[in-house]
């Protein structure tokens, strides 16, 4: 039983997986000018083993967020259905 895209758990985990994106972006940049900031490169694989282990329950439960080799596929295609993350 495929879940439904529109229930409360899939808005919730795709705020989890943005707010995890921008903390990502955040340290991406910090870390640009602070090369050697320990606590904060600790900080930024933390954060990146986290967004992987959502990214993957998020797929398992909904399908696909990224296209292109980024993520894997039920069959049917899954690209072909939509809402895509992004237009919710």
């Amino acid at each position: 039983m495929d879940a439904n895209p529109y229930d409360r758990r899939y808005y919730e985990l795709l705020e989890q997986l943005q707010t995890l994106d921008f903390a990502l972006v955040e340290l991406n940049l910090y870390l640009d000018t602070h090369p050697t900031d320990l606590k904060s490169i600790q900080q930024f694989n933390q954060l990146t083993q986290e967004r992987t282990r959502l990214a993957k329950q998020f797929q398992e439960l909904y399908g696909p967020l990224q296209n292109f080799g980024r993520a894997y596929s039920k069959c049917p295609w899954e690209w072909s259905q939509s809402p895509w993350p992004w237009q919710v």
